[in-house]
């Protein structure tokens, strides 16, 4: 045998050229709740999230593990939950403690993917570190791209009802530019994702596209406003009565919608449906990318947020509490040639179940220590039996100089209920069962009738945290 043929033989007989393994194109949206047409949100202007959703599997109980930016995404991209990477807030690096974790988009690059990022995957400051590394992850990369547009010089044209002028990342404030989604950060994010899959389309690929919207401030271009007219929208409309169940660390907007008045709440909310409305629109550039490219039946597509935002629920705005608005995230999941294809899972699933679930269906190896499992059977049958419940967890003052000032909630969620302890139970329990309650009105923790529940539920939260490998 020649030598040329020798190489031959040795290159298809790796497991990288034996066959053309699986893309992953894994799309992250920043605070994006579930105001989306597909999870049933009577206004939001969807329709390519939509059709992502009736190709793949989307998951209508999925869950992050701590709502708030870097804490979420050092967890799913590490496949560890925050105990493991002890990230509790947004200054510190994941590998400070977990040094040589594989990361997720590493274990594509071990057996010869072409990794890329673009925008936002790991934290970033939104919107002062637009355009920069932010909290990046160089070995997680092969190539970065940071793009900034043009809503970062219309920051100065921002209407801004709260927080301390000139600071806008956790801020109610918003903009409806005159300029075009493509000069827009997210829109400039999207072309160059589009420009990766052109320039790889003939090898694997692992790219991660991170848009910043819909993370205040909300600047999306006047059409997207027009799309979701203010007149239509409407605020939450809860018993007054509710509050007083509610443990004290478990709201985090004092006093309820900062005391805005509805007008301003509703100016607000059209901005941050006109900002889903932008990201989605970028989606349809991609799927149509995929589509145009011949590369869409070679090509897992995740679609998922890091984390849920408040939308007036209980009075909060924002994210960083245990009610299901801020811990339930969007995912769908479209795997080519699977038979859920098309369907809705009603099973709870966790953000950290992506690590390994992205290794089984394209057939990598995952490197032991993941904490989450695999939902790739849910992407097969989404009926199929599954017992997993959800863990979300948060921490108040977790960069405080006091550290017994720090509050630590943890919360677990089945398919039919939520039970969440502050400080252990010291400083309060809810109960909510979502079979009758789905807007988590009635706290039952203190009724003697579900005393069975909560002690169930309880040993379940105590389960928490275990590492399966």
């Amino acid at each position: 045998m020649s030598r040329f043929a020798a190489v031959l033989v040795l290159l298809f007989a790796s497991p990288v050229f034996a066959e053309q393994k699986l893309n992953v194109l894994f799309i992250v949206s920043d605070d994006l709740c579930n105001a989306i047409g597909c999870y049933g949100h009577p206004i939001s202007k969807t329709p390519n999230i939509d059709r992502l959703a009736k190709m793949g599997v989307k998951f209508d109980r999925a869950y992050c593990q701590f709502p708030l930016c870097n804490p979420s995404r050092a967890s799913f991209l590490s496949g560890r939950r925050p105990d493991s990477t002890r990230v509790y807030e947004n200054a510190t690096h994941f590998r400070t403690n977990i040094p040589d974790v594989v990361t997720m988009p590493q274990m594509f690059e071990k057996v010869g993917y072409t990794t890329a990022r673009v925008g936002k995957l790991y934290h970033y400051g939104v919107p002062a570190q637009i355009g920069t590394n932010g909290l990046d992850d160089e070995k997680s990369w092969q190539k970065v791209i940071n793009p900034k547009g043009i809503d970062k010089d219309e920051e100065k044209l921002l209407t801004q009802f709260t927080g301390k002028a000139g600071s806008y990342g956790a801020s109610i404030c918003f903009h409806a530019s005159e300029g075009k989604a493509e000069e827009h950060t997210d829109g400039l994010i999207a072309t160059e994702v589009i420009r990766l899959l052109e320039q790889n389309r003939d090898k694997p690929f692992f790219l991660a596209c991170g848009f910043f919207r819909p993370h205040v401030p909300c600047i999306a271009p006047k059409m997207f406003f027009d799309q979701v007219p203010r007149a239509k929208l409407m605020l939450p409309n809860e018993p007054a009565e509710h509050f007083k169940a509610i443990p004290k660390p478990a709201l985090t907007v004092n006093p309820p919608h900062y005391g805005l008045k509805s007008e301003q709440m509703l100016d607000f909310l059209q901005a941050y449906l006109a900002s889903v409305a932008m990201v989605d629109a970028q989606v349809g550039r991609l799927l149509d990318a995929l589509d145009r490219l011949k590369l869409t039946e070679k090509t897992v597509i995740v679609f998922i947020s890091d984390h849920g935002w408040h939308l007036g629920e209980h009075g909060l705005w924002q994210k960083q509490s245990l009610f299901e608005e801020s811990a339930r995230v969007p995912m769908i999941i479209y795997a080519p040639n699977q038979k859920g294809n098309g369907k809705a899972s009603g099973r709870t699933v966790e953000l950290v179940d992506l690590y390994p679930t992205l290794a089984e269906v394209c057939g990598v190896t995952a490197p032991a220590g993941f904490d989450g499992d695999s939902i790739a059977p849910l992407l097969n049958d989404p009926d199929a039996k599954w017992d997993n419940p959800a863990y979300t967890q948060v921490a108040r003052n977790a960069n405080a100089k006091m550290k017994d000032n720090v509050i630590v909630g943890r919360s677990v969620r089945t398919e039919r209920w939520r039970y969440t302890e502050w400080n252990d139970g010291k400083q309060g329990v809810q109960l909510y069962d979502h079979e009758n309650d789905p807007h988590e009105w009635t706290n039952l923790a203190d009724d003697p009738k579900f005393a069975d529940d909560v002690r169930r539920m309880k040993g379940l939260l105590a389960k928490n945290d275990r590492p399966k490998q």
